[in-house]
């Protein structure tokens, strides 16, 4: 039987605060990450700036750090001329970033929250670094898709992530492969986090109420939700996975600003349109952990967090 941190952690706090956006977050702290791969260049060059927007993370009151290995994959570091040992070795630094992060705000914070270090695998999409995250456009094979994912699966693992954070997927193939994938490694555990395309289907155009069979039958899967989808689309799909689902529901959206794809710039969300705005009404429709993708920040946590207190 496979561990559950998950169901652990909430039994100590009713609601489990994520993290909010690392590559936006690091652009806002000067790096450039108009590349191929994101925030995972950031590992490559600034590692101690990756482990300070955990550390805030932590300080602003979040659960769970979400680990900067999105991008990290040894395909995508081939292209830079990386072997794969140097690859799984950046992988595996993601890890002990967000390790570092949280072991020091409990030394200096005393906090006896639960706090989790959660492995980022993002999907084949963000690999091919064409916006396929928000389309699942693609189709591979499943022994390949599992050949692609297993090498950073299995570095995650082997660094001591608390489980992995399968996030952003547009496929449900894809979701099929990575359950597969799983059943390798009987130890571990996941969440699943899908982009959708409405409220009912996810962005390949697969009905909500397939994927919720397909993670309701496979125990190592123990939260299911949506992230990196703008905010107006949480509270529907939440309800439809709610319907469908008993296992904890998660949520980490977009800031609610637009991004303008050909001017490659963000502008701002509609009022009464925040993380915050919105996270009673996300509690309402089930879901149990609650975080921020793009464009979120430390302060946007530190407001939902507040929400929490006692």
């Amino acid at each position: 039987m496979s561990r559950n941190p998950i169901a652990q952690a909430l039994t100590q706090t009713d609601t489990l605060i994520l993290d909010g956006a690392l590559a936006t977050e690091l652009e806002a702290r000067g790096c450039n990450l108009a590349d191929a791969l994101w925030s995972a260049k950031v590992l490559m060059e600034n590692p101690e700036l990756i482990y300070q927007v955990h550390h805030d993370y932590f300080a602003a009151g979040a659960h769970v750090a979400i680990t900067a290995s999105y991008q990290a994959t040894p395909q995508g570091f081939a292209a830079r001329g990386l072997d794969e040992a140097q690859a799984l070795a950046l992988i595996t630094q993601s890890v002990q970033l967000a390790q570092r992060a949280r072991d020091d705000y409990r030394a200096s914070s005393a906090s006896t929250a639960p706090l989790l270090v959660a492995g980022s695998v993002g999907p084949y999409g963000a690999f091919l670094a064409n916006g396929a995250e928000y389309r699942g456009d693609y189709a591979l094979p499943e022994e390949e898709m599992k050949a692609f994912h297993r090498p950073r699966v299995k570095a995650l693992l082997e660094a001591g992530v608390d489980l992995l954070a399968c996030e952003t997927l547009p496929s449900f193939a894809e979701a099929q492969a990575l359950v597969s994938l799983l059943a390798e490694f009987p130890a571990s555990s996941a969440w699943f986090s899908f982009t959708l395309r409405d409220a009912e289907h996810i962005s390949d155009g697969t009905p909500l109420s397939k994927v919720a069979e397909l993670v309701h039958a496979a125990p190592q899967v123990v939260a299911v939700g949506i992230n990196c989808v703008a905010l107006e689309s949480v509270t529907p799909a939440l309800r439809r996975f709610q319907a469908l689902c008993d296992k904890p529901l998660l949520v980490y959206p977009n800031s609610g600003e637009q991004y303008d794809a050909s001017s490659k710039t963000w502008h701002s969300a509609p009022s009464g349109c925040t993380l915050h705005d919105k996270f009673a009404e996300w509690q309402q429709a089930g879901a149990r952990l609650i975080g921020g993708c793009c464009r979120t920040t430390p302060q946007d946590i530190a407001a939902i967090a507040a929400c929490c207190q006692p």
